[in-house]
Protein backbone atom coordinates (compact mmCIF):
# COMPACT_ATOMS: atom_id res chain seq x y z
CA UNK A 1 0.00 0.00 0.00
CA UNK A 2 1.35 3.47 -0.88
CA UNK A 3 1.61 6.47 1.56
CA UNK A 4 -0.95 7.79 -0.45
CA UNK A 5 -3.64 5.30 -0.13
CA UNK A 6 -2.61 4.81 3.89
CA UNK A 7 -3.41 8.80 4.18
CA UNK A 8 -6.80 8.12 2.74
CA UNK A 9 -7.60 5.33 4.82
CA UNK A 10 -6.84 6.73 7.95
CA UNK A 11 -8.54 10.49 7.19
CA UNK A 12 -11.80 7.55 6.29
CA UNK A 13 -11.52 5.91 9.92
CA UNK A 14 -10.96 9.08 11.60
CA UNK A 15 -14.25 10.64 9.81
CA UNK A 16 -15.86 7.47 11.13
CA UNK A 17 -14.74 7.84 14.41
CA UNK A 18 -16.52 11.40 14.44
CA UNK A 19 -19.72 10.33 13.28
CA UNK A 20 -20.25 7.57 15.34
CA UNK A 21 -18.86 9.94 19.14
CA UNK A 22 -21.51 12.41 17.48
CA UNK A 23 -24.38 10.06 17.44
CA UNK A 24 -23.64 8.87 20.61
CA UNK A 25 -23.54 12.23 22.16
CA UNK A 26 -26.68 12.81 20.54
CA UNK A 27 -28.11 9.77 21.55
CA UNK A 28 -27.24 10.39 25.03
CA UNK A 29 -28.54 13.64 25.12
CA UNK A 30 -32.06 12.60 24.01
CA UNK A 31 -31.85 10.01 26.72
CA UNK A 32 -31.00 12.58 29.81
CA UNK A 33 -33.63 15.08 28.16
CA UNK A 34 -36.32 12.44 28.17
CA UNK A 35 -35.24 11.33 31.78
CA UNK A 36 -34.91 15.12 33.42
CA UNK A 37 -36.98 16.81 31.54
CA UNK A 38 -40.41 16.50 32.63
CA UNK A 39 -43.59 17.60 29.55
CA UNK A 40 -45.05 20.57 30.56
CA UNK A 41 -48.53 21.17 30.54
CA UNK A 42 -51.10 21.17 28.00
CA UNK A 43 -51.68 24.61 26.77
CA UNK A 44 -55.61 25.70 26.26
CA UNK A 45 -56.12 28.67 23.75
CA UNK A 46 -59.35 30.49 23.38
CA UNK A 47 -60.21 33.68 22.34
CA UNK A 48 -62.57 36.63 23.21
CA UNK A 49 -66.03 37.47 21.58
CA UNK A 50 -69.33 38.94 21.98
CA UNK A 51 -72.71 39.59 21.31
CA UNK A 52 -73.44 41.10 18.15
CA UNK A 53 -76.84 42.44 17.37
CA UNK A 54 -78.46 43.02 13.69
CA UNK A 55 -80.08 46.22 13.05
CA UNK A 56 -82.60 45.99 10.73
CA UNK A 57 -86.52 47.38 10.68
CA UNK A 58 -89.76 46.51 9.35
CA UNK A 59 -90.10 49.30 6.87
CA UNK A 60 -89.01 48.85 3.03
CA UNK A 61 -87.62 52.03 1.82
CA UNK A 62 -84.48 54.29 0.77
CA UNK A 63 -81.78 54.82 3.28
CA UNK A 64 -81.95 58.72 3.83
CA UNK A 65 -79.46 59.24 6.14
CA UNK A 66 -76.69 57.29 8.37
CA UNK A 67 -76.10 58.96 11.70
CA UNK A 68 -72.98 56.90 12.99
CA UNK A 69 -70.17 55.32 11.62
CA UNK A 70 -68.09 51.84 11.76
CA UNK A 71 -66.37 51.89 15.22
CA UNK A 72 -68.24 54.94 16.40
CA UNK A 73 -70.06 53.84 20.13
CA UNK A 74 -73.43 54.41 20.50
CA UNK A 75 -75.97 54.74 23.82
CA UNK A 76 -79.12 53.04 23.66
CA UNK A 77 -81.98 54.86 21.96
CA UNK A 78 -79.63 56.63 19.89
CA UNK A 79 -80.97 57.56 16.22
CA UNK A 80 -78.30 55.37 13.96
CA UNK A 81 -80.59 55.87 10.38
CA UNK A 82 -83.20 57.32 8.82
CA UNK A 83 -85.15 55.02 6.01
CA UNK A 84 -88.21 57.00 4.15
CA UNK A 85 -90.77 54.99 2.07
CA UNK A 86 -93.01 56.63 -0.20
CA UNK A 87 -95.14 53.96 -0.94
CA UNK A 88 -95.80 53.71 2.76
CA UNK A 89 -96.38 58.07 2.46
CA UNK A 90 -99.28 57.10 -0.05
CA UNK A 91 -100.70 53.88 1.97
CA UNK A 92 -101.21 55.97 5.31
CA UNK A 93 -103.07 58.41 2.83
CA UNK A 94 -105.49 55.86 2.17
CA UNK A 95 -106.01 54.59 5.08
CA UNK A 96 -106.48 57.83 6.81
CA UNK A 97 -109.09 58.50 4.36
CA UNK A 98 -110.75 55.37 4.28
CA UNK A 99 -110.78 55.93 8.35
CA UNK A 100 -112.39 59.19 7.62
CA UNK A 101 -115.21 57.50 5.40
CA UNK A 102 -116.25 55.60 8.00
CA UNK A 103 -116.14 57.56 11.23
CA UNK A 104 -118.68 60.03 8.72
CA UNK A 105 -120.85 57.38 7.96
CA UNK A 106 -120.97 56.11 11.82
CA UNK A 107 -122.08 59.68 12.43
CA UNK A 108 -125.01 59.82 10.70
CA UNK A 109 -125.73 56.21 12.13
CA UNK A 110 -125.30 57.90 15.41
CA UNK A 111 -127.46 60.99 14.29
CA UNK A 112 -130.31 59.39 13.81
CA UNK A 113 -133.16 60.51 11.65
CA UNK A 114 -133.41 63.58 10.18
CA UNK A 115 -135.76 66.44 12.44
CA UNK A 116 -137.83 67.45 10.04
CA UNK A 117 -138.61 63.79 9.58
CA UNK A 118 -139.21 63.26 13.00
CA UNK A 119 -141.47 66.55 12.74
CA UNK A 120 -143.96 65.28 10.14
CA UNK A 121 -143.98 61.73 11.76
CA UNK A 122 -145.15 63.81 15.00
CA UNK A 123 -147.89 65.83 12.97
CA UNK A 124 -149.02 62.27 11.36
CA UNK A 125 -149.90 61.20 14.94
CA UNK A 126 -151.22 64.02 16.14
CA UNK A 127 -153.87 64.24 12.83
CA UNK A 128 -154.61 60.75 13.68
CA UNK A 129 -155.05 61.30 17.50
CA UNK A 130 -157.56 64.69 16.10
CA UNK A 131 -159.45 62.38 13.68
CA UNK A 132 -159.80 59.97 16.74
CA UNK A 133 -161.14 61.77 18.46
CA UNK A 134 -163.83 63.04 16.19
CA UNK A 135 -164.40 59.32 15.11
CA UNK A 136 -165.14 58.81 18.67
CA UNK A 137 -167.73 62.15 19.06
CA UNK A 138 -169.79 60.79 16.20
CA UNK A 139 -169.38 57.26 17.19
CA UNK A 140 -171.19 58.35 20.51
CA UNK A 141 -173.80 60.64 19.42
CA UNK A 142 -175.31 57.54 16.65
CA UNK A 143 -174.69 54.97 19.67
CA UNK A 144 -177.23 57.45 21.85
CA UNK A 145 -179.66 58.38 18.72
CA UNK A 146 -179.48 54.56 18.40
CA UNK A 147 -180.53 54.29 21.57
CA UNK A 148 -183.55 56.28 21.26
CA UNK A 149 -184.19 55.14 17.56
CA UNK A 150 -183.62 57.73 15.59
CA UNK A 151 -181.09 56.38 13.63
CA UNK A 152 -180.63 52.82 12.05
CA UNK A 153 -178.19 49.98 13.25
CA UNK A 154 -176.51 50.48 10.05
CA UNK A 155 -175.89 54.13 10.76
CA UNK A 156 -174.58 52.83 14.06
CA UNK A 157 -172.26 50.33 12.63
CA UNK A 158 -170.92 52.72 9.94
CA UNK A 159 -169.73 55.08 13.22
CA UNK A 160 -167.99 52.11 14.96
CA UNK A 161 -166.23 51.13 11.72
CA UNK A 162 -164.74 54.87 11.29
CA UNK A 163 -163.70 55.22 14.79
CA UNK A 164 -162.05 51.23 15.28
CA UNK A 165 -160.46 52.95 12.11
CA UNK A 166 -159.03 55.87 13.31
CA UNK A 167 -157.79 53.96 16.84
CA UNK A 168 -155.84 51.99 14.39
CA UNK A 169 -154.55 54.52 12.31
CA UNK A 170 -153.58 56.66 15.39
CA UNK A 171 -151.57 53.27 16.63
CA UNK A 172 -149.70 53.24 12.83
CA UNK A 173 -148.84 56.78 13.31
CA UNK A 174 -147.01 56.75 16.68
CA UNK A 175 -145.34 53.36 16.05
CA UNK A 176 -144.12 55.55 12.76
CA UNK A 177 -143.23 58.39 15.12
CA UNK A 178 -141.62 56.24 17.42
CA UNK A 179 -139.23 54.39 14.91
CA UNK A 180 -138.59 57.95 13.50
CA UNK A 181 -137.21 59.23 16.97
CA UNK A 182 -135.41 56.00 17.55
CA UNK A 183 -133.21 56.24 14.72
CA UNK A 184 -131.17 53.10 13.30
CA UNK A 185 -131.16 50.15 14.49
CA UNK A 186 -128.52 48.46 17.31
CA UNK A 187 -127.55 46.21 14.28
CA UNK A 188 -126.74 49.31 11.85
CA UNK A 189 -124.98 51.37 14.64
CA UNK A 190 -122.95 47.99 15.62
CA UNK A 191 -122.05 47.54 11.90
CA UNK A 192 -120.89 50.91 11.66
CA UNK A 193 -118.74 51.13 14.82
CA UNK A 194 -116.80 47.88 13.37
CA UNK A 195 -116.15 49.74 10.16
CA UNK A 196 -114.37 52.69 12.13
CA UNK A 197 -112.51 50.18 14.11
CA UNK A 198 -111.40 48.10 11.03
CA UNK A 199 -110.19 51.92 9.48
CA UNK A 200 -108.26 52.61 12.73
CA UNK A 201 -107.06 49.19 12.41
CA UNK A 202 -105.56 50.06 8.89
CA UNK A 203 -104.00 53.10 10.34
CA UNK A 204 -102.07 51.93 13.19
CA UNK A 205 -100.49 49.26 11.04
CA UNK A 206 -99.11 51.94 8.77
CA UNK A 207 -97.97 53.88 11.66
CA UNK A 208 -96.16 50.49 12.83
CA UNK A 209 -94.20 50.29 9.58
CA UNK A 210 -93.20 54.39 9.93
CA UNK A 211 -92.01 53.86 12.99
CA UNK A 212 -89.08 51.77 11.85
CA UNK A 213 -88.25 54.95 9.58
CA UNK A 214 -85.96 56.27 12.43
CA UNK A 215 -84.05 53.02 13.99
CA UNK A 216 -82.17 54.01 17.28
CA UNK A 217 -79.57 51.59 18.63
CA UNK A 218 -81.64 48.45 21.01
CA UNK A 219 -78.50 48.66 23.76
CA UNK A 220 -74.92 50.46 24.53
CA UNK A 221 -72.17 49.23 21.80
CA UNK A 222 -70.14 49.79 19.39
CA UNK A 223 -71.05 49.79 15.88
CA UNK A 224 -69.08 46.94 13.61
CA UNK A 225 -70.38 46.80 10.39
CA UNK A 226 -72.45 49.42 8.21
CA UNK A 227 -73.97 47.54 5.07
CA UNK A 228 -76.22 49.70 2.80
CA UNK A 229 -74.95 53.21 1.38
CA UNK A 230 -77.09 56.54 1.27
CA UNK A 231 -79.68 56.00 -1.37
CA UNK A 232 -79.74 53.07 -1.95
CA UNK A 233 -82.97 50.55 -1.25
CA UNK A 234 -83.40 48.56 1.75
CA UNK A 235 -86.18 45.28 2.13
CA UNK A 236 -88.04 44.57 5.18
CA UNK A 237 -85.86 43.02 7.85
CA UNK A 238 -82.79 43.48 5.92
CA UNK A 239 -79.98 44.51 8.43
CA UNK A 240 -78.97 47.53 8.20
CA UNK A 241 -75.51 47.44 10.07
CA UNK A 242 -74.43 45.64 13.07
CA UNK A 243 -74.31 46.48 17.07
CA UNK A 244 -71.21 44.85 19.35
CA UNK A 245 -72.73 44.49 23.11
CA UNK A 246 -70.46 45.44 26.00
CA UNK A 247 -70.96 41.99 27.16
CA UNK A 248 -67.19 40.29 26.39
CA UNK A 249 -66.84 36.55 27.65
CA UNK A 250 -63.90 34.23 26.39
CA UNK A 251 -64.71 30.77 25.16
CA UNK A 252 -62.24 27.73 25.09
CA UNK A 253 -62.70 23.58 23.97
CA UNK A 254 -61.82 21.91 25.98
CA UNK A 255 -60.90 18.08 25.97
CA UNK A 256 -63.36 16.38 29.43
CA UNK A 257 -59.89 15.14 31.09
CA UNK A 258 -59.22 18.63 31.73
CA UNK A 259 -62.91 19.63 33.20
CA UNK A 260 -62.48 18.37 36.73
CA UNK A 261 -61.61 21.66 38.04
CA UNK A 262 -64.27 23.42 35.95
CA UNK A 263 -67.93 23.45 36.59
CA UNK A 264 -70.71 26.12 35.95
CA UNK A 265 -70.15 29.00 38.09
CA UNK A 266 -66.58 28.41 38.57
CA UNK A 267 -63.96 30.94 38.73
CA UNK A 268 -60.94 30.35 36.17
CA UNK A 269 -57.61 31.97 35.82
CA UNK A 270 -57.01 33.42 32.03
CA UNK A 271 -54.17 35.16 30.10
CA UNK A 272 -54.78 37.37 27.63
CA UNK A 273 -51.19 38.06 26.05
CA UNK A 274 -52.19 40.36 23.57
CA UNK A 275 -52.47 43.12 26.89
CA UNK A 276 -50.22 40.86 28.39
CA UNK A 277 -52.99 40.65 31.07
CA UNK A 278 -54.05 38.62 33.21
CA UNK A 279 -57.74 38.25 35.13
CA UNK A 280 -60.33 35.92 37.04
CA UNK A 281 -63.41 34.58 34.74
CA UNK A 282 -66.58 33.04 35.58
CA UNK A 283 -67.94 29.88 33.80
CA UNK A 284 -71.36 30.52 32.80
CA UNK A 285 -71.94 27.85 29.87
CA UNK A 286 -70.26 24.29 29.54
CA UNK A 287 -71.56 22.37 26.25
CA UNK A 288 -70.95 19.02 24.84
CA UNK A 289 -69.58 19.68 20.48
CA UNK A 290 -70.32 16.73 19.77
CA UNK A 291 -69.01 13.22 18.56
CA UNK A 292 -67.44 15.25 15.50
CA UNK A 293 -64.67 16.94 17.94
CA UNK A 294 -63.79 13.93 19.73
CA UNK A 295 -60.00 13.54 20.93
CA UNK A 296 -58.90 10.53 19.02
CA UNK A 297 -56.64 8.17 20.95
CA UNK A 298 -53.77 7.39 19.97
CA UNK A 299 -53.52 3.79 21.95
CA UNK A 300 -54.86 0.60 20.63
CA UNK A 301 -55.90 -0.43 24.07
CA UNK A 302 -55.74 1.31 27.45
CA UNK A 303 -57.01 4.93 25.87
CA UNK A 304 -60.14 5.93 25.13
CA UNK A 305 -61.79 8.73 22.72
CA UNK A 306 -62.03 11.99 25.00
CA UNK A 307 -65.46 14.19 24.10
CA UNK A 308 -64.75 18.14 23.50
CA UNK A 309 -66.47 21.06 25.44
CA UNK A 310 -67.12 24.13 24.45
CA UNK A 311 -66.46 26.48 28.07
CA UNK A 312 -67.42 29.85 28.32
CA UNK A 313 -66.58 32.23 30.61
CA UNK A 314 -67.23 35.79 31.38
CA UNK A 315 -64.52 38.36 33.23
CA UNK A 316 -65.23 39.06 36.75
CA UNK A 317 -64.21 42.86 35.73
CA UNK A 318 -64.17 44.82 32.81
CA UNK A 319 -61.70 44.45 30.46
CA UNK A 320 -59.89 47.64 29.04
CA UNK A 321 -59.52 47.22 25.39
CA UNK A 322 -60.79 43.54 24.66
CA UNK A 323 -61.73 42.98 21.51
CA UNK A 324 -63.64 39.69 19.92
CA UNK A 325 -61.13 37.83 18.67
CA UNK A 326 -58.19 38.33 20.62
CA UNK A 327 -56.66 35.23 22.09
CA UNK A 328 -56.88 33.62 25.50
CA UNK A 329 -54.70 31.12 27.14
CA UNK A 330 -56.73 29.41 29.86
CA UNK A 331 -53.84 28.93 32.87
CA UNK A 332 -53.92 26.30 35.23
CA UNK A 333 -53.61 26.49 38.85
CA UNK A 334 -50.25 25.49 40.25
CA UNK A 335 -49.87 21.99 42.03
Amino acid sequence: MTQNEEAVAAKDRMLILTIVVVILILAGLAIFGFLVIKQGPDTVQGQADATEIRISGKLPGRVVEIYVEEGQRVGQGDTLVHIHSSLVDARLGQAEAMENVAKAANAKVDAGTRSQIINAAYELWQQALAAEGIAKKTYDRMEALFAQGVVSEQKRDEAKAAYEATKAGVAAAESQYSLAKAGAQSEDKAAALAMVNAAKGGVNEVYALLEDQYLTAPCDGEITEIYPNVSELVATGAPIMSLQKDDHWVVFNVRETLLKDITNGSVIKIHIPALDLHADAKVFYIKDLGTYANWQATKSTGDYDARTFQVKARPTEKIENLRPGMSVILEKEKE
